[in-house]
């Protein structure tokens, strides 16, 4: 368990949170979310001691054994696998380091076999003679061969050592685990392994994640940070931010009785507590929903940016057709009602896909016809082009793509829909942050009415109140969706297709994301990230 009394930190001047006051306990999972610069990872570091906070303190019991993701893959480029794994519990490395080193003296005293009596003693206790078995169950759990475990973390790819650090924190059933973005870089199979490890986990758990399907699959509590307030509430992050909006527009209501809105949240919290799936997570979140009364419903003011894009004329039946050479030769024909998510191992040759459809480049061989009725909004991978070196505001910067109304009070109000307002709309675009570029990117495209949009990977940089947004205007609109994103949410629940880029061509079938990923499992067909 981890006690947490007056917390409070102010960093370089700003207070990022005060009079902070919780209690993670054993069984559950808390999903920690809030906007980018609200203090996720900061609060992670303050709960495992890493930072001090300004007032107040973090109580976690002497016999509570603390395990955190690590971040830096370099770290232990000098170890075995094995060995950085059995790392995660560092007494037990550092007792089989020692029990090695007594061994391997020539003058081996009567006091060094006391000692390493004691030693053999407490390994036995810490499930040492099990240690390589359950590094492997953990490695190969996570899709990596077991023949990895001798090798050196020096000689492993990117995405390899960021499946040996998460094992190094799963490592010898930690009471707490710590999680920073832990499903970054690893591929839907083992996303799914994660998730069912977790679900059934005994301690407890804390993470910070922008995948909001890993969220909704393994949090039994969402913490969240807002407006430097840190707030605890029970249910997934889908159950916070539905109550949330229906919060939100109860309070906008004021003719409503109180007994037809205690009623009404009554009633969505029975949708949500009726769970079907069986893991331990999904009961106990369910039990702790039974209990909720309505003055304990999440009512964040947290502001969302509005993304909706409208279409200036209809699509005709012709949208698409496309036959060229990436990996392999690609082909497929587009029609008015598809919304398609592009996928596959080679992001470049996906990349390379939208710039081609976006006629930035030309294929090697082959070609493409978009249809006469078809006109095109396109969202870049890479956006620099539109802000590097750009002295002009953002109010200026966007009057160039508006097709209609040009006056900055027109302007002003759209631009406020994405969350920029007073003076933040003179700001020079070329000093944006990531995520305000691409809010910037999003208004210019919802100003061109276009019937087609293009998207690659649009979610990168942005908060969960941002990718929500992106989210709904997606699966709203009513033309055509072309799109890679590495968001698992964002692809279920607007694709209609899914296009596959591989070596030997493209797997194309019609359908939902988990019904592409099921018909890939039952043939047997290797993973990939997603």
């Amino acid at each position: 368990m981890i006690t947490v009394s007056n917390v409070s930190l102010s960093f370089g001047g700003q207070l990022l949170f005060k009079d902070v006051d919780l209690k993670f306990t054993n069984g559950n999972c808390y999903g920690i979310i809030g906007a980018n610069g609200a203090g996720k990872s900061t609060f992670l570091k303050i709960l495992c001691g890493e930072i001090e906070p300004t007032t107040g303190e973090v109580v976690i019991s002497k016999e509570d054994r603390l395990s955190v993701l690590r971040q830096d893959h370099f770290a232990f480029d000098e170890y075995t696998v094995l060995e950085t794994v059995i790392m995660g519990n560092k007494r037990l490395y550092e007792i089989m380091k020692e029990k090695d080193e007594l061994y391997a003296k020539e003058d081996f005293t009567e006091e060094d076999g006391d000692r390493a009596g004691q030693l053999e003693s407490e390994f036995a206790e810490l499930n040492g003679w099990e240690a390589e078995s359950d590094a492997s169950k953990l490695i190969q759990g996570l899709g990596l061969s077991e023949d990895i475990l001798y090798s050196q973390m020096s000689t492993l790819s990117g995405n390899e050592k960021v499946k040996v650090l998460l094992a190094q924190a799963l490592f010898g059933n930690p009471d707490i685990i710590m999680l920073d973005e832990p499903t970054n870089h690893l591929d839907i199979d083992a996303i799914s392994w994660l998730e069912d490890f977790l679900a059934d986990y005994f301690g407890t758990v804390l993470v910070v994640s922008h995948d909001r399907h890993f969220l909704n699959n393994v949090c039994t509590h969402i913490v969240d940070i807002d407006y430097t307030k840190i707030k605890m509430y029970v249910g997934n992050y889908e159950f916070w931010y539905e109550s949330s909006q229906l919060m939100q527009r109860m309070i906008k209501n004021q003719n409503k009785k109180a007994e037809e809105k205690i009623k009404e949240l009554q009633e969505f919290i029975n949708r949500f507590s009726a769970n079907k799936s069986k893991s331990k997570q999904a009961t106990a979140r369910r039990k702790l929903l039974d209990k909720l009364t309505v003055e304990e419903m999440p009512a964040s003011s947290r502001k969302y940016p509005f993304i909706g894009f409208n279409m200036d004329r209809e699509l005709g039946k012709d949208v698409l057709k496309v036959n060229v050479k990436l990996l392999n030769n690609v082909s497929f024909t587009l029609s008015r009602t598809d919304k398609v998510a592009f996928i596959g191992e080679s992001e470049q040759a996906i990349t390379m896909l939208f710039k081609i459809l976006a006629e930035e480049e030309e294929p090697d061989e082959g070609s493409i016809k978009w249809g006469v009725s078809t006109s095109r909004s396109y969202f870049p991978i890479d956006n620099s082009a539109y802000f590097n070196d750009n002295d002009e505001s953002i109010v200026d910067w966007i009057r160039k793509y508006s097709t209609s109304e040009v006056t900055d009070t027109y302007l002003r109000g759209f631009l406020g829909k994405m969350l920029f307002s007073g003076d933040e709309i003179y700001k020079p675009v070329k000093v944006l942050s990531g995520g305000e570029k691409v809010r910037c990117m999003f208004s210019r495209m919802m100003l061109f009415g276009s019937n087609v949009i293009m998207l690659d990977r649009p979610t990168n940089h942005l908060d969960l109140e941002s990718i929500t947004a992106v989210n709904n205007g997606l699966r709203d609109f009513k033309g055509v969706v072309i799109f890679a994103s590495h968001d698992h949410e964002i692809v279920q629940t607007v694709a209609n297709r899914i296009i596959e880029i591989t070596p030997d061509g493209c797997i194309d079938r019609q359908g939902t994301y988990e019904e592409f990923l099921d018909w890939r499992r039952e043939r047997g067909m290797k993973s990939f990230i997603e």
